[in-house]
């Protein structure tokens, strides 16, 4: 079936947050304080979504200078206390009873490096929403929007799920006007940051009819003297986010995971022919057959295919060394040549490859006023 988010209602898009019936959800990197008894006791927060990885992991192995190694180290701790943090928040929200989530930070880089980064880190459950946050339309500083969507086509391979789109008005704009360019962006539940009391006159309607999420409260908006919201439990720092429907029906809608209008059954099958007659006959009942899942060979190969902005660096080797670049390529190609030379041999082959830990060297960027820990 299709994804559907019902079109918002006018309230919706001017303080719904004050409006009891409208379930909200929580957002936190490593570094924001959570009491999670104290947390919830406010029945109306039904999710929490925490930070998981952020841009690309750091290298395998640590080299370098003294000073170089010292930094590699630090890193590797950071990721491992990091990830600790975050298996023991997910542990705790579902004990509590409320519905998961992660995001992940989107960096210039390789996309597909990021997205196997993500999942390695997250290990997401069937039932965790998954977040890719852009926070800006600038590819020198966030991922470009062309490799975002080889981000999420690389989530949609590995977990056969999507992930929502977190981002500003400005970008989802842009998305909106160029959905020709983004046919995946532009089709991804929008969970969208703004942090004013209205955003009717803003949002994209022209490509969403509604969000999955606002995030409409933070450090930006949010003090001792003046929030929002204030959830209970956590500091004036934490980003709470309201959703255009009621508790019961965010958690049937969680972890959203498909395209907006667009069949699922689209995507994991084909319909089948008909003959001229019976089309012509009406009242013509379509079948579909499941179109059989990519082997683990094909699999890899097509991981080395980016088909966003290339990226020399996933081979280990500098820009500037255009004779590695092009031995790099052939190699690739060669491997393709191979895997599809194996794959053709048999389709019932079940490899195991073993995954690359993720890592969290830094923090969120959530809101510009956040810096990063050195």
């Amino acid at each position: 079936m299709a994804l559907h988010l019902a079109p918002a209602m006018a309230s919706d898009f001017s303080e719904p947050w004050k409006s009891s019936d409208r379930a909200l959800v929580v957002d936190a990197y490593e570094y924001n304080a959570i009491d999670w008894p104290k947390l919830a006791t406010d029945k109306r927060i039904v999710g929490f979504i925490n930070k998981a990885s952020d841009g690309l992991s750091p290298p395998y192995a640590c080299s370098g200078n003294e000073t170089e190694v010292k930094l590699c180290k630090a890193l590797w701790k950071r990721h491992a206390v990091a990830r600790e943090l975050y298996q023991t928040r997910k542990s705790m929200a579902k004990a509590l009873g409320l519905k998961w989530g992660a995001y992940h930070l989107a960096r210039p880089g390789n996309p597909i490096d990021q997205a196997n980064n993500f999942i390695d880190f997250a290990a997401p459950d069937a039932d965790d929403l998954m977040a890719i946050d852009i926070e800006e339309n600038d590819p020198t500083k966030w991922m470009s929007l062309e490799d975002a969507e080889e981000f999420v086509r690389h989530i949609q391979r590995r977990t056969g799920r999507f992930p929502i789109l977190y981002t500003n008005g400005t970008t989802a704009q842009h998305i909106a006007d160029n959905r020709e360019k983004y046919p995946l962006l532009s089709r991804l539940p929008l969970w969208y940051a703004r942090y004013k009391p209205e955003i009717g006159l803003h949002f994209p309607k022209g490509n969403w009819q509604s969000y999955a999420l606002w995030q409409f409260s933070a450090q930006a908006n949010c003090s001792a003297r003046s929030c929002p919201y204030r959830i209970p439990g956590t500091e004036t720092d934490i980003d709470v986010n309201v959703a255009p429907m009621n508790a019961e029906d965010l958690r049937r809608a969680w972890p959203f995971g498909g395209l907006l209008d667009v069949p699922m059954e689209m995507i994991a099958s084909v319909p089948l022919p008909i003959g001229r007659e019976v089309g012509l006959a009406g009242e013509v009942t379509l079948s579909y057959a499941s179109v059989e899942p990519a082997s683990a060979i094909a699999a890899l190969e097509n991981a080395f295919q980016v088909r966003g902005q290339q990226h020399p660096d996933r081979f280990g080797i500098a820009v500037a060394d255009e004779p590695a670049i092009a031995l790099a390529k052939a190699e690739v190609g060669l491997f393709g040549k191979v895997a599809a030379y194996f794959a053709s041999l048999t389709q019932r082959v079940v490899l195991a490859f073993s995954d690359t830990p993720g890592v969290d060297p830094i923090t969120t960027a959530t809101i510009p006023a956040r810096t990063e820990v050195p």
